[in-house]
């Protein structure tokens, strides 16, 4: 799950950053958005129940709806066998 600013809001990190790409030489990025990366485990019985699940945990606890938007990836376990 990644969650970040809305458009519009304010990314104060995210400016300081810009700032001083152009110090480093990166004049061709911009547009920097920073956000949050939380990856975790759901029991569910399918990948639409872990999805719900996901997605009830970001707006109910790691994001804050009014001001942040949460992208929710679910993604299965590989085997604990699997080379």
């Amino acid at each position: 799950m990644e969650v970040s600013a809305l458009e519009g809001i304010a990314d104060p990190e995210a400016a300081t950053i810009e700032r001083a790409l152009p110090l480093l030489g990166f004049d061709a990025v911009g547009d920097m958005r920073v956000g949050r990366m939380f990856r975790f485990v759901v029991q569910a019985s399918d990948a639409a129940a872990a999805q719900a699940a996901a997605e009830e945990l970001a707006h109910r606890l790691l994001a804050n709806p009014v001001i942040q938007r949460a992208e929710v990836a679910v993604h299965p376990l590989e085997s604990e066998g699997a080379a």
